[in-house]
C-alpha cells in the first residue's frame, strides 16, 4: 500500500481538531484524527504479534503549534509509509476493516452518504462483444471490493472457486472509440461506491481477470462462463490494441476464429502474442533511450514494455521485472490545490541495464501509482508461485534492454551469458541523469516518497528505494 498525509484539515468548532487526510494508492481515502491513528496503532500492536511496528509519534499535553503540526503530520506520514511497506501488516484483517471502517465513517461525516446500512444500485460492465454488458447489483454503501466481486460473479452464475481470478477495475470512458483510461485497481480495504463519489470525473467499474501468468487462462477452459470472460476480454483487448498483432496472417487468422465463435482456439493463438495479458496505459514521458521521450507504456508478463514511435518505425523495448533491483513513486503536492486535484506522478525503477550496471529510468504519468501496483502484484505473483502451477524456470537473462526497430512491432534480445568469474567486481550504479538530457527537465520542489512491499530501510537515498526481492533471486549466472 502507497499510504500518503499531503494536507490537514481543521475539524468541529469549540474547540476545533486536526483532521488528517489519508491518500492510499495516489487517492483520498479518509480524514483521521490523531487518536483513531493511534487506536490503529495499538491495534496492530495487539494482533500482529511478532511483528515489529514503526514508531508511533507520542502524544502531547499541549496545543499543537503550527511548526509542530506539520511535524506530527510528517511523522504520521512515515509511520503510515513503513505499515503499507511491511506485507505482514498490509495483509492484516485488523488493517483492513480499519481502512474500510474510517473510509465509510468520513463519508458519513461529509454527508456523501447518509447510513452505514444504506443500499444503492451499482452497475459493473462487463467487457463483451459488440459492446460492454453491465451487471446491475443491488449492494450496501459499506461492502468493500471483494464482497461486490462476490455479488457480480453470481449473477454471472460463475464458479465461487473462479471468484478469486478476476478483480474490479475503476475506469474512464475515453472520448473516441471504446478506449478505457485505467483509474485504479480497487482493493479489499475499500468501498466501490464511496471510492467513486471520491473521483472527481465520472468513473465506471470494469471486471477484469486478476492475474498475471497467462497459463492460468487454461484453468478457466473448463467453465463456460469463465471462458466467456477471458474470450470477450481478449476480444476487446485486440480491438483496442491493447495486444498488437505482430502480422497479417495472425491477424485474419484471429477475425476467422472469432468470426466462427471458435473461443478456444482464438485463446490459444491470442495467447502466443508477446502482448497478451498486458495492461496498457496512457502516453508518458519517459527517460529513456533519451530524455523527454514520449512512450506508449504496457505491464505484464513479467516486464514493463515501452513503445515509441521513431519516423515510421515503432520501437518497443522491454525490461524484466525480476532485473528491477529496485523502484519508487514520488508524487509532488501543491498546498493551492485542492485534494481531488492531480499531482505530479513519476515511477523510477533501477534496472540492470547490463553486467554489473545498474540504471534509473523515470516514467512521469498521472497512472504511476497503478503501474507501481501492478509491478508489486507481478513481483508477488512470482515470489508466491502456485504449488500446482507447470511454470517454466525464470530464462537466464543477458543484456534485456536492447532495443530492435520494426514496422509493426519488436521484441527485446535475450542472450545466454554465465558468469564464469568466482567472484564478481563492484556493481556500477549510474546516477539518475547519466543520461545526455537535450533540454533542461522542470524541477520538483516539493517530493514526497512513497514505498511498496518488500521495502527495507537501508538508509539509503533516505529510505526510498524498494528493494525488490524477486531481483535478489534470480541468481548470480542471472546477472
Amino acid at each position: 500500500m502507497h499510504f500518503s498525509i499531503p494536507d490537514t484539515q481543521e475539524l468541529g468548532s469549540a474547540p476545533s481538531y486536526t483532521g488528517y487526510n489519508i491518500h492510499i494508492n495516489g487517492a483520498y481515502h479518509c480524514c483521521l484524527r490523531y487518536k483513531q491513528l493511534h487506536s490503529l496503532n495499538e491495534q496492530l500492536r495487539r494482533h500482529c504479534v511478532g511483528v515489529s511496528l514503526p514508531p508511533f509519534p507520542p502524544k502531547r499535553l499541549l496545543p499543537l503549534t503550527s511548526n509542530q503540526l506539520e511535524t506530527r503530520r510528517c511523522s504520521l506520514e512515515h509511520y503510515l509509509q513503513a505499515v503499507g511497506q511491511d506485507g505482514r501488516l498490509t495483509r492484516s484483517a485488523h488493517l483492513h476493516q480499519f481502512l474500510q471502517r474510517a473510509q465509510l465513517d468520513t463519508a458519513l461525516a461529509e454527508k456523501m452518504v447518509t447510513s452505514d446500512c444504506e443500499e444503492k444500485q451499482l452497475e459493473v460492465q462487463v467487457l463483451t462483444r459488440p459492446s460492454g454488458h453491465r451487471v446491475p447489483v443491488s449492494c450496501n454503501v459499506q461492502q468493500n471490493s471483494n464482497a461486490l466481486l462476490k455479488l457480480v460473479c453470481r449473477e454471472l452464475q460463475l464458479p465461487e472457486d473462479l471468484t478469486r481470478y478476476f478483480c474490479l477495475f475503476l475506469v474512464r470512458r475515453q472520448r473516441t472509440g471504446d478506449e478505457v483510461y485505467l483509474e485504479r485497481r480497487l482493493m479489499d480495504f475499500e468501498a466501490p461506491f464511496i471510492t467513486r463519489l471520491h473521483v472527481p470525473q465520472p468513473c465506471d467499474l470494469l471486471l477484469r481477470t486478476s492475474y498475471w501468468n497467462p497459463k492460468c487462462d487454461t484453468k478457466l477452459y473448463g467453465n463456460q462462463v469463465a471462458l466467456n470472460l477471458i474470450y470477450n476480454q481478449a476480444v476487446g483487448d485486440v480491438t483496442r490494441e491493447w495486444v498488437v498483432i505482430c502480422s497479417s496472417s495472425v491477424g485474419h487468422k484471429l477475425s476467422s476464429l472469432q468470426g466462427n465463435g471458435r473461443q478456444r482456439e482464438y485463446m490459444d493463438l491470442v495467447r502466443t502474442l508477446p502482448s497478451y495479458g498486458c495492461l496498457q496505459f496512457n502516453a508518458s514521458e519517459v527517460d529513456y533511450p533519451d530524455s523527454q521521450t514520449m512512450a506508449f507504456i504496457s505491464i505484464g508478463n513479467k516486464e514493463l514494455a515501452l513503445r515509441t514511435a521513431r519516423g515510421s518505425k515503432i520501437y518497443e523495448t522491454k525490461f524484466r521485472v525480476t532485473r528491477m533491483r529496485s523502484w519508487r513513486v514520488s508524487v509532488t503536492h501543491n498546498a493551492l490545490e485542492s485534494r481531488l486535484e492531480p499531482s505530479n506522478l513519476q515511477l523510477a525503477f533501477e534496472y540492470l541495464i547490463a553486467k554489473q550496471t545498474l540504471r534509473w529510468i523515470t516514467i512521469t504519468s498521472d497512472q504511476a501509482m497503478l503501474m507501481s501496483v501492478c509491478l508489486q502484484a507481478m513481483v508477488d505473483e512470482l515470489l508466491q508461485r502456485d504449488p500446482d502451477s507447470d511454470d517454466e524456470q525464470e530464462p537466464v537473462a543477458g543484456p534485456s534492454c536492447s532495443t530492435t526497430p520494426s514496422s509493426t512491432c519488436s521484441m527485446s534480445t535475450w542472450v545466454t551469458t554465465p558468469c564464469s568469474e568466482p567472484t564478481t567486481p563492484p556493481v556500477k550504479f549510474l546516477p539518475e541523469d547519466a543520461a545526455p538530457r537535450s533540454r533542461q527537465q522542470p524541477k520538483m520542489t516539493t517530493s514526497r516518497t512513497f514505498g511498496a512491499v518488500f521495502f527495507r530501510n537501508d538508509g539509503a537515498n533516505d529510505g526510498a528505494q524498494v528493494p525488490n526481492e524477486a531481483f535478489e533471486g534470480i541468481g548470480d549466472d542471472d546477472l
